[in-house]
């Protein structure tokens, strides 16, 4: 692997490559660390430090690390992220989508409907992630927003353009750098923050060893188990027909449809915080009493067994909903047909979709509760040491070994990693280089 990368950095394209891509990420840091005008940073710290488990946790780590400082790009790429979620929901329902979806250029039109829907987006996440952090702080972000009209202007803009910014930086990389540019850009901001996670898990403990052997553990046998679910694959073999021109055969081979184990990343995970904390948002309209503190104290301080019971229940079922979704938009049966190709057994056509649809949710089955657990880890570690040391009461990153990283954390820097070393395998293969991946 160490020859490798050696040989990477050898090819002066390639090279260029990793040095621009590493540019692009030092450059998203430093605008990370670029507060918007009016913060209110002792609410702001004691905000990600209560809530570090939470939504707020995960909307942090979708910005690489900018909401801690709730910088200009504190909304990262996220209102992209669910720009193209909502499209890719709407195409099977909007027929003129779906048309346009199949047509020559079709998927350019998209995305480019994609990046004008980011716009609103992240202008609706900006004045709804101000509101739910005052709801949950109690204290005000930023004092005077929504009731100075020019500051209100100024942040809204101002976190608009920042986003906007964020996703160029990654479609940059996307171009001229190695591997996916929105990824790698939240996969900077992981790894960013590591080191800094660990020293208050060790520092803020009264168990450093127990907390440093339980990080490590939860590491690695995360990433063992992530490793083995993300390259999962049911293939299901396909087999087309033969034609005959004149003297020569066409068709007849054999080949299959890889259909992956989890095959909608964290997804899920984002839509299950995003849904999970209604509740205690919703539950301040009502008078106060014995419902509304339970609710409050359930779902605002994300404890109990109750929260995630609901919290691994929405993540395995947004799994089965995002993957039917997914499997629908590919028209797998249709482009199949169209092809001359056929599942042995399985009667072109419906039957086939079905025969799809059925294996797809077999094998999300297990996608789905392998992301489910990976959900509740910080749960679970939180009841363990519930019961070791029941006198010790810190909240957050300091007290919880599973929130260093996070299972979203891990589970986007593997995928990333993985990526990367196909891009640069491909790379060196192309030149006749030893293989990267071995």
């Amino acid at each position: 692997m160490i020859e490798a990368l050696r040989n990477a950095f050898r090819l002066p394209d390639l090279r260029n490559k990793l040095l621009l891509t590493g540019l692009i990420l030092v450059i998203y840091q430093f605008a990370a660390h670029v507060p918007v005008v009016g913060v209110d940073r002792s609410a702001l710290q004691s905000l990600i430090e209560g809530q570090s488990g939470g939504l707020i946790g995960v909307l942090n780590l979708l910005s690489g690390g900018a909401l801690q400082n709730f910088s200009v790009i504190a909304n990262g790429v996220y209102p992209y992220i669910t720009a193209s979620i909502i499209l890719q929901v709407l195409i099977p329902v909007i027929p003129r989508l779906e048309q346009m979806s199949k047509e020559p250029g079709g998927r350019e039109k998209i995305e480019n409907y994609t990046y004008y829907l980011a716009i609103p987006m992240s202008i609706l996440q900006v004045v709804s992630q101000i509101q739910i952090f005052n709801t949950i702080g109690g204290r005000a972000i930023i004092p005077g927003f929504g009731a100075d009209f020019l500051l209100t202007l100024t942040v809204i803009v101002t976190m608009t353009a920042g986003t906007m910014f964020a996703i160029w930086l990654g479609n940059l990389i996307t171009e001229q750098g190695i591997g996916n540019g929105l990824s790698i850009i939240i996969f900077a901001g992981i790894v960013a923050r590591a080191p800094e996670n660990v020293v208050n898990l060790l520092g803020s403990s009264t168990q450093p060893v127990f907390n440093l052997v339980a990080f490590i553990l939860i590491t690695v046998l995360s990433v063992f188990v992530i490793i083995i679910i993300q390259e999962g694959v049911r293939r299901i073999p396909v087999q087309y027909g033969k034609r005959v021109r004149g003297r020569k055969q066409y068709g007849g081979a054999s080949t299959h449809i890889p259909l992956k184990v989890n095959p909608v990343g964290m997804i899920p995970l984002i839509f299950a915080q995003s849904i999970i904390t209604f509740p205690a948002l919703i539950v301040n309209l009502f008078p106060e009493g014995p419902v509304r503190e339970s609710i409050t104290t359930t779902f605002g301080s994300q404890q109990g067994l109750f929260y995630w019971l609901t919290f691994f229940v929405l993540v395995v079922g947004f799994t089965f909903i995002y993957s039917d979704i997914m499997v629908g938009n590919q028209n797998l049966a249709e482009n199949l047909q169209r092809n001359g190709g056929f599942i042995p057994g399985i009667r072109p056509g419906k039957r086939t979709q079905d025969y799809i649809s059925k294996v797809t949710r077999r094998v999300t089955l297990v996608g789905a509760l392998f992301l489910g657990l990976i959900a509740v880890v910080p749960g679970i570690m939180d009841f363990i040491n519930r019961i070791l040391f029941p006198n010790e009461v810190v909240s957050g990153t300091a007290g919880n070994p599973a929130l260093v990283l996070t299972g979203s954390g891990l589970i986007i820097v593997v995928g990333v990693v993985l990526d990367t070393m196909r891009q640069l395998e491909a790379q060196l293969v192309m030149r006749n280089y030893d293989r990267f991946i071995r």
